[in-house]
C-alpha cells in the first residue's frame, strides 16, 4: 500500500493510556495486520452461564437475595442438635423447591439465549479470503474482512459499502431493527470504489480506514479511506450497519469495519435495567423489621430460660438434667435463643415469595388472554413480557407518551395545502360552497392520470382545475414536491410504481404531486426523471442538502433541460418563514394564516419555497462544498455553514398540511386516565404535538392559559417558567378560605401550592429549551411548573431528553411512571420508566422488544390499568395481609406457650402440622384470593375512574396496613392459646379423666387455628368462584384428612420414632368440650372483625363499596322494571326508539363529562367522606413532595370526580 502525504508519518494510538480505543484503523485483506489491533471477533453473547458455570452462578445470585440467604442461615442452625427444635426438612424442603423453580426458570431463558446467539453466529456469509468467496459463520468475520452480501440477507457485520449491482454503487436496505423504521433507506459506495465489482479486483484492494471508535450513534459516521496516494471522506451514507436487511439489491461487497460487539446495533442494546415494585421494595424493609421483632423475642424468651433455669431448673436436675455441654443457666438462655429463632421463623415463610411468583404469573396469563385487548385487524393479542411488575400497574400517577404511532396510526394522508395565498382542501358541496360536516362528496376524479395511485383520495377539485389551467405557482408546487425528496421509485410493470420513502409524510407528498399530474419516475445519483402532465422531463441533482433534526428541512439543488439552476426546499415553517427574501412579506402574512389554521386542525404542516441561482456563484459555492466535505476536522460545522448560506432569499410557493390520524379511542382514552389521575405527558419529536394536544382532548380552549417555553438561552428558559408559576399563583392568591397565598406559602413547599392552584394550564416545551431546562440547575423548576399543569407536552425531543424527563419524575416525585412507545426512538424512555409499554404499530419491534407489556392500540392501554392494573394491586394487597395476618396468628402462639413451659423451646405443634400449614393447609385458598378477587366488576372500573386512586395513594398496603395485619394477628394468637388453656385447665373427659394434656391441647390449638383462618380468608374474599370454594373447604378437608392419617396406628406402628400422637386425634376430637372450646375461639377471634367491616361499611364506606352498593340497586331496578313491563305491555309493536330511550353518550364521552356526573349519582350513597378521606390523605401525601402535582379544581369542597 502506499501511503499518502497527508497521512502524518507517526501514526497516532489506538488505544488510549486507560485502554479505550481512541480511533479505529483497518487495512483490507490483511487479517494479521488488523489482528495486532485485537479488535473484537464477530461472535455475539447475550447469554449468562454455561453448562460448567450454571449451578455456581446461579446459586450466588439466588443467595444475594436477603429472603434465601436468610433461610439458609435458618437452615444451618436446625443442623445443630444442641438448639434444633425443628427437623431440618421443614426449612430445607421449601428452600430446595423454591432455588430448583428459579434455578429452572433462569436456566430457560438462558437456554433460549443460547440458541439466538447460535442462530445468529451460525449464520453463512460469503467472505472473500486468498482471491476466492467461501462460506463462512458469522462468528468467523473479522475486521478487515470483504464480504458479499445478497438480496434480502442480513448484515453481518457494520460494513464499509464498496460496490454494489445497482448503478454508482447504490444500495437499498431496511433499517426496522435499528431504529424501528420500516421505510426503505439508501446507501451508496464512494465513486473510487464502486468500480470494484469483481473479487478479482476487490481481492486487490488494500485500502485502510482511519476512523472514529465503536460508539452507539446510529445516524453518524466519520472517516477516511486511504487508497493509492489519495483520501476520501466516509459518512454515515457509506455504512451498512449490522442489523440492516439488504432490500431490491442483487449483491453487494462491504469492508467489515466494526463486528461483534463493537457494532453500532449491540452498542445499542445496552443492559435493561432490573425493575422492581413499590411492595417488593417495601416488603424488604418489612422483612427486615419482622426479622428485628423476631430477635427481640428471641431475647426476651431466652432472658426467661436464664431466669428459670436458675431459679427453679435447677432444683429438678435429677429428672430435668441440662443437655451436655450446658453449664450454666445464662448459657442454656443463650441456646434457648436460638432455639427460638427456628421455632419462631414462620413469621416470613418462604413460601411467601414462591406464592407471590405463582399470582403475578396468574396476572400475566390474564392479560394475555384478554379478548379485549386483542387486536384483530393485526392479530396482535395484548402481551404482559414479564411478571413481576402487574400490581405497579395499578399505581402509575405518570403517563408518558409518545406521538406519532402511539396516539396516532403513523399513515400519513395529503388533506390540504396553500399556493401563492390560496388554500385549497376543503370539502367543498356540488354548489362550491364549504360542506357542512357529514356531508362528503365524491372524491376528486383522476382518471385522467394513468399513472395515478387509486388509493389516493382528495375532496377539493378547485386545485385539479388550477393544474390543468396552467396555474404557474401550482405546477411549481407540485414540481417541488416532485424533486425535493430522497424517496425511491420502483416500477414492476408499465405504469405501477411503487414509492419507497424514508418517512410516511414524503411518501404523502410524493404520492400526492404524483396525483396531480407530476409523477416522480425514476432517480440515479446524479438524475432525476419526473413526468409532468404526461410529458418525461430529467433534472440533473446537483446537490441533496439533507434533513436533520438541527436543520429541520431539506433542499435540493437541480438543472433544468433548459440549464437554468433552482434551488427548492421544504421545512419547518419556523425555520423557512425566516429564510424568505423580505418581498415575500404579504404572501407570508397569508399563509402563516393558512398554517396556523391548519395546525389548529392537528395537521402536521411544511413550508415549500425556491430560489434560483447563478452559474458562476453556484460554481463556487460547489467547489466550497467540495472542500468542506473532505475536511478532516469539523466536517458537519463547514457543511452547516455552507448550506445555511445559499439557502437564504427564497421565494415561498406555499405550503402542505398532512394529517396523520388519531387512533381509534384516544381522547375517551386520555379523558378516563385523566379523571383517574393519571398524568399524561406527551414526549415527541416532532413538532405538531400541539396540534394532536388538541385533537385528543389533552389541550382544550376551556384552559386558562396553555404556557408555551420557546427560550434559547438557560436565561429565558428560566425567565419564561418563572412567568408562568407566577401567573398560576396570582390566579390562586384568593385561596377562598380565609388564608391568604402567603400563609399557604409559608406553611407547605411550592409544589403543594401549585397543586391547590384553580384553572387548568398546560405547557408546552420545546426541545431546545427543555435542554436548558433539565440542567442540575433548573430542573427542579421545570418539574415544579410542569407538575402544576394539566398537561404537557415536549416537542422536537430526542431520545435521550425523553429518557432524562421521566427520570427527573421518578426521582423528585416518587410516583410510579409509565412509558408507551412504538419506535427505537422510544426505547431509553421505555426501559428508563417504572413500567415501559410497547405499541406493535408501524415502526418495527424495537420497541416491544425493550417493553415490559406490549398491545396494538393506545386504547388499550385504559383497560390495563384501570382493570388489569387495579385488580392485581388490589389483589397482592389482599393477599400479604392476609399472609402476614395468618403467619402472626401461627408462630405468635408459642410465644405465649414459651411463658407456661420453662421457656423450654417446646413447640405447641406437631412438627408435621409445623411442616405443612403453609404449604397445604393455607396456601392454596389464599393463592385463589390472589389470583381471582375483585372488588368491582370490569364494567364498573372502568366507569369510575376514581376507583384507581388508592392505589396511587398506596392505601391498600403500607405499614400502617401491615400493623394493622399483625395487630389482628396477635390478638388471634392470644385467643387461641388462652381460651382452649383457660378451658383445658379444669375441663374433664366424657369418662371422667383429666382432659388436659399437651397432645390433646396440640390438636385443639391447631385445629382452632386453621378453622379461624379458614373464615377468615372467606370474609376477606370478595369474589367467590368454584375455585375459591374448593380450595377453602377442600383445604378444610384435607386437614382433617391429613390429621386422622398422621395419628393413626399404621404409621405409629411403621415410623414409631416420627408419629407420636398416635390415636390422639379421634381421642382429642370427640369430645364435645373440644368442639365447643374450637367453636367459642373461632367466634370471638372472628366477631370482632365482622362488627369493625360493618360499622365501617355503614359510616365511613370506600368508593368501592359505593360501587357495589349502587350496582346492588341498578339490579333490584332492573327487576322492578322487568316486571312492570311485562305486566303494563300493550299491543302496538311499533318502535317507541326516539322517545323511550335516553339521549346517547357520544358527546359526553368525547369530553370526559359522563365521569363527572357519576360522582352526582354516587354522592347520594355516602362518597362524600370518602371522597374527602382520599383527598386528605392526598393533601398529605402531597405535602411530603411525594404525589402527582395535577391540580384537582378550584374548589376544595368538590364531591368527587369518578
Amino acid at each position: 500500500m502506499t501511503v499518502p502525504r497527508e497521512m502524518p508519518e507517526k501514526w497516532p494510538r489506538v488505544r488510549g493510556p486507560g485502554g479505550a480505543e481512541e480511533e479505529r484503523r483497518v487495512r483490507a485483506n490483511a487479517r494479521e495486520y488488523n489482528e495486532k489491533f485485537q479488535y473484537a471477533s464477530n461472535c455475539i453473547k447475550t447469554s449468562k452461564y454455561n453448562i460448567v458455570t450454571f449451578l455456581p452462578v446461579n446459586l450466588f445470585e439466588q443467595f444475594q437475595e436477603v429472603a434465601n440467604t436468610y433461610f439458609l442461615f435458618l437452615l444451618i442452625l436446625q443442623l445443630i442438635p444442641q438448639i434444633s427444635s425443628l427437623s431440618w426438612f421443614t426449612t430445607i424442603v421449601p428452600l430446595v423447591l423454591v432455588l430448583t423453580i428459579t434455578a429452572v426458570k433462569d436456566a430457560t431463558d438462558d437456554y433460549f439465549r443460547h440458541k439466538s446467539d447460535n442462530q445468529v453466529n451460525n449464520r453463512q456469509s460469503q467472505v472473500l479470503i486468498s482471491g476466492v468467496l467461501r462460506q463462512e459463520q458469522w462468528m468467523n468475520v473479522r475486521v478487515g474482512d470483504i464480504i458479499k452480501l445478497e438480496n434480502n440477507q442480513f448484515v453481518a457485520a457494520d460494513l464499509l459499502l464498496l460496490s454494489s449491482s445497482e448503478p454508482h454503487g447504490l444500495c437499498y436496505i431496511e433499517t426496522a431493527e435499528l431504529d424501528g423504521e420500516t421505510n426503505m433507506k439508501v446507501r451508496q459506495a464512494i465513486p473510487v470504489t464502486s468500480e470494484l465489482g469483481d473479487t478479482s479486483k476487490l481481492a486487490l484492494f488494500d485500502g485502510e480506514v482511519i476512523c472514529e471508535p465503536p460508539n452507539n450513534k446510529l445516524d453518524k459516521f466519520g472517516g477516511t479511506l486511504y487508497w493509492k496516494e489519495n483520501k476520501y471522506p466516509l459518512s454515515n451514507q457509506n455504512m451498512l450497519l449490522r442489523g440492516c436487511v439488504l432490500r431490491n439489491t442483487e449483491w453487494c461487497f462491504g469492508l467489515v469495519i466494526f463486528a461483534g460487539p463493537d457494532t453500532k446495533l449491540m452498542q445499542n442494546s445496552g443492559r435493561t435495567k432490573f425493575k422492581r415494585t413499590s411492595i417488593d421494595r417495601l416488603m424488604n424493609t418489612l422483612v427486615l423489621w419482622i426479622f428485628g421483632f423476631l430477635v427481640c423475642m428471641g431475647v426476651i424468651l431466652a432472658i426467661g430460660n436464664a431466669i428459670w433455669e436458675h431459679e427453679v431448673g435447677v432444683c429438678f436436675q435429677i429428672y430435668l438434667p441440662w443437655d451436655e455441654g450446658v453449664h450454666s443457666a445464662f448459657f442454656s438462655g443463650f441456646l434457648s435463643f436460638w432455639s427460638y429463632i427456628i421455632i419462631l421463623n414462620t413469621v416470613v415463610p418462604i413460601s411467601l415469595y414462591v406464592s407471590v411468583e405463582v399470582i403475578r404469573l396468574g396476572h400475566s396469563y390474564f392479560i394475555n388472554w384478554d379478548k379485549k385487548m386483542y387486536c384483530a385487524k393485526r392479530r396482535t393479542p395484548a402481551e404482559a413480557r414479564t411478571t413481576t411488575l402487574n400490581e405497579e400497574l395499578g399505581q402509575v400517577e405518570y403517563i408518558f407518551s409518545d406521538k406519532t404511532g402511539t396516539l396516532t396510526q403513523n399513515i400519513m394522508v395529503f388533506s390540504k395545502c396553500s399556493v401563492n395565498g390560496h388554500s385549497y382542501g376543503d370539502v367543498q358541496d356540488v354548489l362550491g360552497h364549504k360542506a357542512e360536516l357529514g356531508e362528503r362528496p365524491e372524491p376528486v376524479d383522476f382518471s385522467f392520470n394513468p399513472l395515478a395511485d387509486p388509493r389516493f383520495q382528495f375532496w377539493d377539485p378547485s386545485l385539479l382545475e388550477a393544474v390543468k389551467l396552467g396555474d404557474p405557482h401550482v405546477h411549481e408546487f407540485f414540481r417541488l414536491l416532485s424533486l425535493c425528496h430522497t424517496v425511491m421509485s420502483e416500477e414492476k410493470s408499465e405504469g405501477e410504481l411503487f414509492y419507497k420513502a424514508q418517512s410516511p409524510d414524503e411518501g404523502a407528498l410524493v404520492t400526492a404531486a404524483r396525483n396531480f399530474g407530476f409523477v416522480f419516475r425514476s432517480r440515479t445519483p446524479k438524475t432525476i426523471t419526473v413526468h409532468e402532465l404526461g410529458r418525461a422531463i430529467t433534472y440533473q441533482l446537483l446537490a441533496i442538502l439533507d434533513f436533520n433534526n438541527i436543520r429541520k428541512r431539506m433542499s435540493v439543488i437541480v438543472r433544468s433541460p433548459e440549464g437554468k439552476i433552482r434551488l427548492y426546499c421544504k421545512g419547518a415553517d419556523t425555520i423557512l418563514l425566516e429564510r424568505l427574501h423580505p418581498t415575500n412579506q404579504d404572501l407570508t402574512n397569508v399563509t402563516t394564516d393558512h398554517l396556523n389554521e391548519y395546525a389548529g386542525e392537528g395537521l402536521r404542516t411544511l413550508v415549500l419555497a425556491y430560489k434560483d441561482l447563478e452559474e458562476s456563484y453556484y460554481e463556487d459555492w460547489s467547489e466550497r462544498l467540495h472542500r468542506a466535505s473532505g475536511a478532516p476536522e469539523a466536517r458537519e460545522d463547514r457543511l452547516a455553514r455552507l448550506y445555511d448560506e445559499v439557502e437564504h432569499d427564497m421565494m415561498l410557493l406555499g405550503a402542505t398540511a398532512i394529517e396523520d390520524k388519531l387512533q381509534q379511542g384516544v381522547p375517551e382514552t386520555i379523558a378516563i386516565l385523566t379523571l383517574a389521575n393519571i398524568k399524561i405527558w406527551v414526549l415527541t419529536g416532532d413538532k405538531q404535538a400541539v396540534n394532536i394536544g388538541y385533537s385528543c382532548k389533552m389541550l382544550t380552549d376551556d384552559m386558562t392559559e396553555v404556557f408555551v417555553i420557546t427560550g434559547h438561552t438557560v436565561l429565558e428558559v428560566r425567565e419564561e417558567l418563572r412567568k408562568a408559576r407566577e401567573k398560576m399563583m396570582d390566579a390562586s392568591r384568593p385561596m377562598g378560605n380565609g388564608f391568604s397565598y402567603q400563609e399557604k406559602l409559608s406553611s407547605t413547599k411550592l409544589t403543594s401550592v401549585l397543586e391547590a392552584i384553580a384553572g387548568e394550564y398546560a405547557l408546552v416545551i420545546n426541545g431546545h429549551s427543555l435542554a436548558h431546562a433539565l440542567e442540575a440547575d433548573m430542573e427542579v423548576e421545570f418539574l415544579e411548573t410542569a407538575c402544576a399543569c394539566k398537561a404537557v407536552i415536549c416537542c422536537r425531543v430526542t431520545p435521550l431528553q425523553k429518557a432524562q424527563v421521566v427520570e427527573l419524575v421518578k426521582k423528585y416525585k416518587k410516583a410510579v411512571t409509565l412509558a408507551i412507545g412504538d419506535g427505537a426512538n422510544d426505547v431509553s424512555m421505555i426501559k428508563t420508566a417504572h413500567i415501559g409499554v410497547g405499541i406493535s404499530g408501524q415502526e418495527g419491534i424495537q420497541a416491544v422488544l425493550a417493553s415490559d407489556y406490549s398491545f396494538s392500540q393506545f386504547k388499550f392501554l385504559q383497560r390495563l390499568l384501570l382493570v388489569h392494573g387495579r385488580w392485581s394491586y388490589l389483589r397482592m394487597c389482599k393477599f400479604l395481609c392476609y399472609f402476614f395476618y395468618k403467619n402472626f396468628a401461627f408462630t405468635m402462639v408459642h410465644f405465649w406457650f414459651g411463658f407456661f413451659c420453662g421457656f423450654s423451646a417446646q413447640t405447641v405443634y406437631d412438627q408435621y402440622f409445623i411442616t405443612l400449614y403453609n404449604i397445604v393447609y393455607t396456601s392454596l385458598p389464599v393463592l385463589a384470593m390472589g389470583v381471582f378477587d375483585q372488588d368491582v366488576p370490569e364494567q364498573r372500573s372502568m366507569e369510575y375512574p376514581k376507583l384507581y386512586e388508592p392505589g396511587q395513594l398506596n392505601l391498600l398496603f403500607n405499614k400502617r396496613e401491615f400493623f394493622i395485619c399483625i395487630a389482628q394477628g396477635i390478638y388471634t394468637s392470644v385467643l387461641m392459646f388462652f381460651i382452649p388453656y383457660g378451658v383445658f385447665a379444669d375441663a374433664t373427659r366424657d369418662d371422667g379423666a383429666q382432659l388436659a394434656d399437651y397432645q390433646s391441647f396440640a390438636v385443639t390449638v391447631a385445629t382452632s387455628l386453621v378453622i379461624v383462618v379458614s373464615v377468615q380468608i372467606g370474609l376477606d374474599t370478595g369474589f367467590w368462584t368454584a375455585i375459591n370454594h374448593f380450595f377453602i373447604w377442600g383445604s378444610l378437608a384435607a386437614y382433617f384428612a391429613i390429621l386422622f392419617a398422621m395419628h393413626s396406628d399404621g404409621l405409629f406402628q411403621m415410623f414409631p420414632n416420627q408419629f407420636r400422637f398416635v390415636g390422639n386425634a379421634q381421642n382429642t376430637l370427640a369430645q364435645p368440650t373440644v368442639w365447643l372450646t374450637i367453636a367459642l375461639t373461632t367466634v370471638v377471634c372472628v366477631m370482632p372483625v365482622v362488627a369493625f367491616r360493618f360499622l365501617k361499611l355503614d359510616l365511613k364506606p370506600e368508593l368501592s363499596d359505593t360501587v357495589r352498593y349502587t350496582q346492588l340497586v341498578r339490579k333490584k331496578q332492573k327487576t322492578q322494571h322487568r316486571c312492570m313491563r311485562r305486566v303494563g305491555r300493550v299491543g302496538s309493536r311499533r318502535s317507541g326508539y326516539a322517545f323511550s330511550h335516553q339521549e346517547g353518550f357520544g358527546e359526553l364521552i368525547m369530553s370526559g363529562k359522563n365521569m363527572r356526573l357519576s360522582s352526582l349519582a354516587l354522592s347520594g350513597f355516602a362518597a362524600r367522606p370518602s371522597a374527602s378521606w382520599i383527598e386528605t390523605l392526598r393533601k398529605k401525601k402531597g405535602g411530603e413532595g411525594s404525589t402527582a402535582c395535577s391540580p384537582s379544581g378550584a374548589a376544595a369542597d368538590k364531591t368527587l370526580k369518578v
